[in-house]
């Protein structure tokens, strides 16, 4: 039986988030606004389907995909660049591959005890961050 991600998590810390919003080609005031928020996710998970709600101050993000399915991202509120995703299981995690103009662009979820972590990736850069269970 696969992890249950379902529940409320806060942001409680986040590594490398600057460089990853730069390998995003995100703009300058905007990656400085976004480095000082502390989003909030809320996650229901119903068998291998999945509705992930990333909200904060400033935007607010919405994605919602069953496991092995390819489906079409709409990056509105992050990037705003479209790309094709699919979500697998990688033992306990949740791995995300995105595939558009960004090359290795993609993300993976974990949990650790209390803490959900997840791993953002583009280009060269990786980020993590951590979020504890509200």
């Amino acid at each position: 039986m696969p992890v249950d991600f379902s529940g409320t998590w806060n942001l409680v810390c986040s590594d490398n988030f600057e460089g990853y919003m730069l390998a995003l080609g995100i703009d300058f005031a905007t990656r400085k606004i976004a480095k000082r928020l502390k989003p909030q996710k809320v996650i229901e998970q119903e068998g291998d389907s999945f509705s992930i709600q990333t909200t904060s101050a400033f935007r607010s993000y919405f994605v919602q995909f069953k496991i092995g399915e390819e489906f079409e991202e709409d990056n509105k509120g992050l990037d705003h660049r479209k790309c094709k995703s699919v979500v697998t299981w990688d033992n306990d995690k949740l791995v995300c591959v995105q595939t558009g103009d960004k090359k290795n662009r993609g993300w993976t979820h974990w949990i650790e005890g209390d803490q959900l972590y997840l791993e953002l990736c583009c280009e060269e850069q990786v980020c993590t961050q951590i979020y504890k269970s509200a």
